[in-house]
């Protein structure tokens, strides 16, 4: 996936060249906010490819799930850039509204930034298509931050366009904050999805369908199952859950089944590593540790020792 993020990285740079070209020509700070915009995608671009290449290492002694994780660093890192350019776009912009200055060239200008907004779009896409294939919470950012600036520039260029037309030069830095306002929700919804990715957060609901529906299959030959537990961390997912089986059948029958469901389940969740518990299903010790929290026998009272499995 480096590829994608080395493009990315070359797309930043050359979009940064056209966005504060724009601004040379015209004096527009609505142009500058949206090339101060662009050095967010550049700084996000080279830490999402420093991550991607960390994440894509194999698991070791020290990481034994991997370093997928180290993706949610990347959009959590854009999300606090988008922060800080935030801030440079209002103290640039607010004198303007009380002070504005006349714009110069901005038929050019404008030109050049539609140009870098075509060149945003098409990488955008690339990005997106790529992230969802690979499951890579890095490219999805990249790409919705992305398509956040193609629509950034394509306000940027109606505002600056009629503040050219109408002489309503005050509206150069509404626009410009309306962009300080726009990258602000897009920074507050990365940095939420990397805090959520850090916390072990449960796969979405789409997975999760998938997930139930593979457990049905398989219960309607007599197994069942409890006390799932989900969690994703960027690309990968996680899933552990205990199989309940009757209590006659041998150990290798279980065993055999709990290896068709875990083969059924990587078929049909891209990147997922299962865990699993045989239990059998007449033995009402097996319904003692359905919790999230399990009781662990040493911190559990007398009266509570009953329900604990027994190993």
């Amino acid at each position: 996936m480096t590829r994608y993020a080395w493009l990315s990285v070359f797309t930043a740079i050359g979009v940064l060249a056209l966005k504060l070209g724009a601004w040379k020509l015209t004096g527009s700070v609505g142009l500058l906010s949206d090339a101060l915009e662009t050095c967010t995608n550049l700084g996000g671009a080279v830490m999402a490819l420093l991550m991607l290449r960390l994440a894509a290492q194999p698991p070791d002694e020290e990481h034994a799930y991997g370093h997928s994780k180290a993706e949610y660093f990347s959009s959590g890192f854009e999300g606090m850039l988008i922060f800080l350019a935030a801030g440079v776009i209002v103290v640039q912009a607010l004198p303007g509204l009380w002070r504005p200055h006349a714009l110069q060239e901005a038929d050019i200008g404008l030109a050049v930034a539609a140009v870098a907004t075509v060149i945003n779009f098409v990488v955008a896409r690339i990005l997106g298509r790529a992230g969802a294939r690979h499951h890579s919470i890095s490219l999805q950012a990249d790409s919705r931050h992305l398509m956040a600036d193609v629509w950034t520039t394509v306000g940027v260029i109606v505002g600056v366009g009629l503040a050219a037309l109408t002489g309503w030069l005050w509206l150069d830095s509404l626009v410009a904050l309306g962009v300080a306002v726009n990258v602000l929700w897009e920074g507050y919804k990365l940095i939420s999805e990397s805090a959520m990715g850090l916390m072990d957060a449960a796969w979405p609901e789409s997975e999760q369908l998938v997930l139930h529906a593979v457990l049905d299959e398989f219960r309607r030959e007599g197994a069942d199952f409890h006390a799932l537990r989900t969690r994703r961390s960027a690309a990968r997912r996680f899933v552990n859950f205990h199989v309940l089986v009757p209590g006659d059948w041998t150990v290798k029958q279980g065993h055999d089944l709990a290896e068709r469901v875990e083969q059924r389940l990587a078929e049909r969740v891209p990147n997922v590593t299962v865990f699993t518990h045989l239990e059998p299903s007449d033995d009402p010790v097996s319904y003692g540790d359905e919790g999230l929290d399990r009781v662990c026998a040493h911190d559990a009272p007398a009266a509570a020792l009953s329900p604990v499995r027994r190993r």
